[in-house]
């Protein structure tokens, strides 16, 4: 198994503005679920942490391999989330790494 994780830190400095975007971020990533047969598990977090250094969403994600990983990068309906987050999304930190 392959898990990828993705954080995320948002544009916003303006809190309801920041939570309302969290929150559409949120619900199209958790529509990838029903469109992409490759993603075997997705989770989305909205961050509680108060520190400075947190982030404001995390995705994790788990796919069968190197493989389903590429293929739901290049998927359609996740390239659309992807025009999304790089209206609102200012930093992102990635982890991708198998898992026996």
């Amino acid at each position: 198994m392959l898990k990828h994780i993705v954080m995320m830190r948002l544009k916003s400095t303006e809190n309801e503005l920041k939570q309302k975007q969290m929150n559409k971020l949120k619900f199209m990533l958790e529509g990838l679920k029903n469109s992409i047969d490759v993603l075997d598990f997705l989770e989305v977090g909205l961050n509680i942490s108060t520190r400075p250094t947190a982030f404001d969403l995390v995705l994790v994600t788990h796919f069968k391999g190197e493989t389903e990983l590429d293929l739901y990068r290049d998927h359609p309906e996740h390239l659309k989330v992807l025009d999304y987050i790089r209206e609102v999304v200012s930093e992102t930190a990635v982890v991708d790494y198998l898992v026996d």
